[in-house]
């Protein structure tokens, strides 16, 4: 079976078969832009159901997985936003915490949480380049048509990013 969908199949074949090859890495790439493993799998599963829906729209069904990439990172920027929203109104509403969870204590102790936590403080633009191109593992091309913008942007927003991190990352 080929990686891509042959233009030949219906959309009950060729979501089926994207499903089945690249879902995980689809819920992996959602988490780490999200940190919420939960919401990440509803926003992938959204997508592969719009694919789906909109399979005999598509000019080039070769572009599929380009398409739920890009779909499963405006789904991550939608909900970041509305996340945001919901935090703002909360934070207004009741007295700051000071007392950190026990769940945020024991994952400080790890170097990957350090890692994510250090990864999750950069701008949203270069968290989107460094966890494509680093977890994902994506070309420059592919990154730049996932985050709708040019190569030079993706560049850019990867070299702020790494010169973000490595301070903390020699720290380690």
């Amino acid at each position: 079976m080929a990686e891509r969908p042959s233009i030949e199949w219906d959309a009950d074949q060729a979501v089926t078969h994207l499903f089945g090859a690249h879902y995980r890495a689809m819920v992996r790439l959602a988490s780490l832009l999200l940190h919420e493993r939960g919401i990440a799998e509803e926003i992938v599963q959204d997508a592969y159901v719009r694919l789906h829906a909109r399979w005999h729209k598509l000019r080039d069904p070769d572009k599929a997985l380009a398409y739920l990439r890009v779909a499963v990172v405006n789904g991550c920027r939608s909900a970041l936003r509305h996340r945001r929203v919901v935090d703002a109104h909360l934070a207004a509403s009741r007295p700051p915490m000071d007392v950190p969870s026990a769940e945020s204590g024991a994952l400080d102790l790890l170097t990957q949480a350090a890692v994510v936590d250090a990864i999750r403080r950069l701008p949203t633009r270069q968290r989107e380049a460094i966890v494509l191109r680093y977890y994902v593992d994506l070309s420059e091309a592919e990154i730049a048509e996932a985050m709708g913008v040019s190569r030079g942007a993706v560049k850019s927003h990867a070299a702020r990013a790494v010169a973000a991190l490595r301070p903390i990352l020699e720290r380690l």
